[in-house]
């Protein structure tokens, strides 16, 4: 009795500071600490492109700089991505590149920001989701798709001219069903060369002057894409339509001396294109086309103007598995003719190229690619305005992921 009315006692002192009984002390799992949800991944490019080369004057500032004269072996891409849902609502996205050369300057592998921007879910379910910082603007499939993924070694140059580095300074709302998110996730995962998950609806605006370069005027650029990937019997195909439209200021570091242009350097820049994608299983399609109006230098006037701009590609691919290994035979085919903005006084393109390449992968965390080039090419500026080049050459990447 004595000790039933000590055990009492004890109790009821407890409850009077305010102490729950031992019994009722139950341990509560702790959150995750912010740097347990961040994980880190990445992948390296090394390249020779002047195997059977027949015109060292064959070349593509945007495509791949080491192209042509005096180009060696080259890193095309170091990239280390840190990326984490720091809640279940928050998503956050950082991806350096250790291997780029900015325009004009004779220094390689300096570190530049590709991406670095945030998703944050406007309900739980992040259906909906606003991406706000400096990432892909969602025009076109190849653009969009990771260069880690993509078959050829360099984007088409029809709609890869319309965003230096596919990026800019921007705010996005994307919008699609849990299923259909877990389904982009789920292409890019099973090797099938997805572009990864940009909604099926997205809508919204961003500075116009592209990646890792300053805004020149008071107007925004807006963009707006519609996909779905559609699963038809054991196949999936993904249609989609995308635009954007804006006002481009021509920098003056991107002008020769003598060049002619607006007095306030400011052109019309306006884009659409359509989508088609046939994942390959084992026979896969891609193909993208693109018109639109932009800056544009004119040999016959020496002077920037605003013309039209039209082109895209098709590509055909296959799809062999042997226990771990995957080979992905593919032919691509493109036309471009058109300004690409970014470049030295708005330089004119008329491009048709026909390329045709392997891509294997013994394992997961390596790759390998040759690929034949065949080129016609007529890139013109101030300082070249009679420049045709035609040639082909055999081209190799090493592709490292970790």
């Amino acid at each position: 009795m004595k000790k039933l009315l000590t055990s009492l006692l004890l109790l009821a002192v407890g409850f009077a500071h305010g102490q729950a009984p031992d019994t009722a002390a139950k341990p509560h799992p702790t959150a995750k600490k912010w740097f347990e949800t961040v994980a880190i991944r990445g992948y390296l490019q090394a390249r020779y492109n002047r195997l059977l080369e027949t015109n060292p004057d064959l070349a593509c500032e945007q495509c791949d700089r080491s192209w042509g004269r005096n180009g060696g072996i080259s890193f095309r891409r170091i990239r280390v991505i840190f990326y984490g849902q720091l809640h279940e609502r928050v998503y956050f996205y950082l991806q350096p590149d250790f291997a780029s050369t900015p325009s004009g300057s004779t220094s390689l592998h300096i570190a530049q920001i590709r991406d670095a921007y945030l998703d944050l879910g406007l309900e739980k379910t992040n259906q909906f989701r606003v991406r706000i910082g400096q990432s892909k603007i969602p025009f076109g499939f190849e653009n969009m798709q990771s260069s880690q993924n993509r078959l050829p070694l360099d984007r088409n140059d029809a709609l890869n001219s319309a965003l230096s580095n596919e990026r800019d300074l921007g705010a996005f709302l994307y919008w699609a069903p849990t299923a259909v998110r877990q389904r982009f996730s789920q292409l890019v995962k099973d090797g099938l060369k997805g572009s990864g998950d940009y909604g099926v609806v997205g809508l919204g605006v961003f500075n116009g002057q592209t990646a890792n370069r300053p805004e020149l005027n008071n107007q925004r650029h807006v963009a707006a894409r519609l996909t779905y990937p559609l699963a038809i019997g054991n196949q999936i195909i993904e249609p989609a339509l995308q635009a954007y439209s804006g006002e481009y200021v021509v920098a003056r570091d991107q002008l020769s001396s003598g060049v002619k242009h607006r007095p306030d350097l400011r052109y019309p820049d306006q884009r659409a294109a359509a989508t088609f994608v046939l994942y390959p299983q084992p026979f896969g399609i891609q193909t993208e086309y693109n018109v639109g109006r932009g800056p544009e230098f004119n040999p016959r006037t020496d002077s920037i103007e605003t013309r039209r701009l039209h082109g895209g590609y098709v590509l055909l691919n296959y799809r062999l598995r042997y226990r771990q290994q995957q080979l992905y035979p593919f032919l691509r085919l493109q036309y471009y003719e058109g300004g690409k903005k970014h470049e030295r006084d708005a330089r004119s393109y008329q491009v048709r190229e026909a390329e045709l390449g392997l891509e294997w992968q013994p394992f997961p965390s390596f790759e390998l690619v040759t690929m034949y080039t065949l080129s016609r090419r007529r890139f013109e500026d101030f300082q070249k305005p009679d420049n045709r080049q035609r040639g082909g050459l055999l081209r190799l990447q090493a592709q490292i992921n970790f």
